[in-house]
């Protein structure tokens, strides 16, 4: 076979409009260099996958595919692909500036390829490489947060968003750090999912950060990663942030921070985007594949847990278009998943 089916788009429009992901047919690729080939059996759903798809005035000539979370079974490997052969079941979130996942097979550099969880199915192990590697990546690799928990005695983070995909791992890799974890969610059920992840703590996003913060015995916080709505909560961060503190941030602020606000604590502020290493293919680059291995392992001693919170269905536009609209809400919590081509 020598066409697969995909979910592509040539147009950006509102997700409402029935061209806005459409099934297609196209050429199926084959492994070259360091890439290789997987049959894709599941695949997430992430806010980056809205974000690219937002109405925009650009057609592209050819489809684009979108989909940065993918679990399946490789098919192929390129000829200098040393770390993978085919049969191997794997995970990965895959590069920005390439075709994405939604598709039968996809192309993806090893180096940022995992092996899948054995304890998990593929649904579930499509809930959490992107997510995993945001976590990972923002603790450890921006924030500098040590993995030894004695280390961090004493110490807590403040994540805000704490719900959402990103959060559900981050609590749980937090805790496992020895942090104290406080998450914030406003409704119910988000309270719930937050506090079955692990958080110590729950505050609500609507209300003031620091005061909510110092009912709670914690005047600041030397950890803060933001996951949503950084703009609106920037003062309420730099007020609660920790002399010498660290600020993380995964979300795209609608005007410039007023970063001075850090100045008198001396505080630190970085971003954290998990496609950097693939964009740049960076020195580091193979630091995703180990990183994702690593998550694995940790799944497997029933360290970590996935955050698969629905499950919509087969791999086609109509589906995909209802997660999208999912995402849009802003209201869902863990993460939605696609499994299997019909």
């Amino acid at each position: 076979m020598n066409t697969m089916k995909a979910i592509g788009l040539t147009q950006y429009l509102p997700i409402d409009n029935p061209a806005s992901l459409v099934d297609i047919v196209i050429d199926k690729p084959q492994a070259t260099g360091r890439d290789i080939l997987v049959k894709v059996v599941a695949i997430s759903v992430n806010p980056v996958d809205v974000k690219v798809r937002a109405p925009k005035d650009r057609v592209e000539a050819a489809p684009k595919i979108l989909g940065w979370d993918v679990a399946g079974i490789i098919e192929e490997v390129g000829p200098d692909c040393s770390l993978f052969r085919p049969g191997d079941e794997v995970f990965y979130a895959g590069s920005l500036v390439r075709q994405g996942g939604n598709s039968e097979y996809h192309l993806v550099d090893e180096r940022i390829v995992g092996r899948k969880p054995t304890s998990l199915n593929f649904a579930e192990a499509a809930a959490l490489p992107l997510t995993s590697i945001t976590a990972w990546e923002a603790l450890y690799d921006r924030m500098f947060i040590s993995q030894d928990p004695s280390v961090n005695e004493g110490k807590s983070i403040l994540i805000i968003g704490a719900a959402g995909g990103v959060g559900s791992i981050a609590i749980q890799l937090a805790k496992q750090a020895g942090l104290t974890v406080i998450g914030t969610a406003s409704r119910p059920e988000t309270v719930d999912w937050v506090t079955s992840m692990g958080a110590d703590y729950t505050i609500n996003h609507h209300e003031p950060l620091l005061p909510q913060l110092e009912a709670i015995g914690f005047p600041s916080v030397p950890y803060i990663f933001c996951l949503n709505a950084l703009e609106k909560h920037w003062e309420g961060i730099c007020e609660a942030v920790a002399p010498q503190g660290i600020v993380c941030a995964i979300d795209d602020p609608v005007s410039p921070l007023k970063l001075t606000l850090l100045k008198r604590k001396s505080a630190t502020f970085v971003w954290e985007f998990m496609f950097t290493r693939a964009i740049y293919e960076t020195d580091d680059m193979i630091e995703q594949h180990r990183l994702l291995n690593r998550v694995a392992d940790a799944v497997d001693q029933q360290k970590l847990k996935t955050t698969l919170s629905q499950l919509l269905g087969p791999i086609s536009a109509e589906n995909l278009r209802q997660a999208h609209k999912l995402l849009e809400s802003n209201k869902t919590i863990g993460k939605v998943v696609l499994e299997g081509f019909v």
